[in-house]
């Protein structure tokens, strides 16, 4: 898939799963893996790092163009288009 990267980086949205916090993306770079561009975002959008009995949380980005999770090593470049807009979801684990 092509995407439309510009030399700068990949212009994106990105919010949390309650939609609450909206974060702009001006420059993704194309060159870094979903889990480096998802690990940059947590802190700067204020995410919790650890549920309420202290275990940490992984989160995982869920591409709203193709409704899909986005696996953490793929090229940012390679999946993500300009305008593109992403939800952040910690993995919640049943049991």
């Amino acid at each position: 898939m092509a995407s439309t990267e510009t030399p700068e980086g990949i212009s994106l949205t990105v919010s949390d799963v309650s939609g609450q916090k909206v974060f702009r993306v001006p420059r993704a770079p194309a060159e870094a893996t979903v889990g480096e561009l998802v690990q940059s975002l947590l802190s700067q959008m204020r995410l919790p790092a650890h549920d309420p009995q202290g275990q940490p949380l992984a989160y995982q980005a869920r591409l709203e163009r193709e409704g899909r999770h986005l696996n953490a090593a793929e090229r940012v470049g390679d999946a993500l288009a300009t305008g593109d807009a992403l939800t952040l979801q910690p993995n919640i684990d049943a049991g």
